[in-house]
């Protein structure tokens, strides 16, 4: 087992790059079982997620080469349709392999995906709109079993769902004819896939409305493309900025689609300045957080609930109270217990959560139950008081690439120990 040691109480200072998306890497990978030769990526995050999913194209029978951020996919010798349940268990968002697998063969054979438990997530939409496009789908004790070419049709989604619009998608570009996603989820990373899918010679567009239309059919090439700047590793990062104060500068990430984040950060006391591919965040390390009255987590444009848990931590040492509503997932408050041993002063009914703002908080032995809430625990332990030990960094290496390296780079205290062994 690893570990991070944060000693906080440092200002935080300098400049770096943002990771690649991992949200926006993981379709791309499964589009491209679609592309009719090779394909080269840059701008890779190198995480557990990503590893998983290129498990998964090899099992598949692409050739896949790996180096640094850059990394080449050949599905020329793809011919699998069968993922192991071990392979959809390594990571939830595995389902997206489901619409570019009928796309190419006509059938698929998945079991349930894995994941961090935040709750229901249900599949069920993926699994509609893939009816909607004349496959067939049985599930069973044994799994999902899919079959028949996608055909174009219209998927009305009952909700803004991101992973069922980018299977839709991924399944449309594949079949003949158009198709019209109404009710589609907008945030960037659909965008980015739609011009990942275009790079290659489809022709989607539509991507960040509600309304998504795809002509199928259309002969795909190889191609290359630069993945974009993972909004949400700005906004822990910007959090943590805000937690321990400082003045840091990130680029390689569009500020708009952190506006809603920015926003809140502003209110909260924060300078925030934004240019082109830039964002920079400063705060008077004498001077306390305010507290922020209200966020709502919401589908994009709206506050996004990958960046609650972030937030929430740099709030917890604020003057006032912020209310916090979770609006997207069940089970999406699990680091509020660790928060609490960190002495926040934090009450949750339901959706909702008060945060009462206290002095300071103070370094403690802390477990990320998910992504995020790691990612927040982080940001926590940097404005905290004292050392923390932050464990459960399986989850926190799912999406952060090396989130020690990149607080290092700011001037955080922080280190990774491995071998330590787990509490009995």
């Amino acid at each position: 087992m690893s570990v991070l040691h944060i000693c906080g109480g440092r200002p935080l200072e300098g400049e770096l790059t943002v990771q690649g998306a991992k949200n926006s890497v993981l379709p791309i990978l499964a589009a491209c079982l679609l592309a009719g030769g090779p394909v080269e990526l840059f701008n890779c995050p190198q995480l557990s997620d990503v590893a998983a999913a290129l498990d998964i194209l090899r099992h598949l029978g692409c050739a896949v080469r790996q180096r640094g951020h850059a990394i080449v996919v050949d599905p020329s010798g793809a011919e699998g349709s069968t993922i192991s349940e071990a392979q959809m268990h390594a990571m939830r968002s595995s389902i997206i392999f489901l619409g570019p697998l009928l796309a190419r063969t006509g059938q698929a054979h998945l079991t349930y995906p894995g994941g961090c438990e935040l709750g229901a997530r249900p599949i069920d939409l993926h699994l509609s709109a893939i009816r909607a496009l004349g496959c067939q789908v049985e599930e069973g004790a044994g799994g999902i079993h899919c079959r028949g070419r996608p055909v174009g049709g219209e998927i009305c989604l009952t909700i803004p769902s991101v992973g069922a619009t980018e299977n839709a998608m991924l399944c449309a570009v594949g079949g003949r004819g158009t198709t019209v996603i109404t009710n589609a989820a907008r945030e960037p990373e659909i965008v980015d896939l739609q011009r990942f899918l275009n790079t290659l010679g489809a022709r989607v567009r539509g991507a960040g409305s509600g309304t998504v239309l795809i002509e199928g059919g259309r002969p795909l090439t190889g191609g290359s493309y630069t993945i974009m700047g993972d909004r949400i590793v700005a906004a822990t990062l910007l959090s943590a900025a805000a937690a321990a104060g400082g003045h840091v500068v990130l680029r390689g990430v569009d500020w708009r689609h952190l506006a809603a984040v920015l926003g809140v950060l502003h209110q909260a006391g924060c300078g925030i300045r934004s240019g082109e591919d830039r964002i920079e965040l400063e705060r008077e390390p004498s001077r306390p957080l305010q507290a922020a009255g209200e966020v709502r987590t919401a589908p994009y444009p709206g506050f996004p609930t990958d960046a609650q848990a972030p937030v929430m931590a740099a709030l917890c040492a604020s003057q006032g109270s912020t209310w916090f509503e979770e609006n997207m997932f069940d089970s999406r408050y699990r680091h509020v217990a660790e928060l609490r041993s960190m002495g926040a002063d934090i009450n949750v009914r339901g959706r909702l959560a008060l945060v009462r703002g206290v002095d300071r908080l103070r370094g403690a032995q802390v477990a990320a139950a998910d992504l995020r809430g790691g990612g927040a625990l982080a940001v926590a332990a940097v404005g905290a008081r004292g050392e923390s030990i932050l464990s459960g960094l399986h989850h926190v290496d799912r999406g952060y690439e090396c989130l020690e390296g990149m607080l290092r780079e700011l001037g955080a205290d922080v280190h990774r120990e491995t071998g330590v062994q787990s509490a009995p």
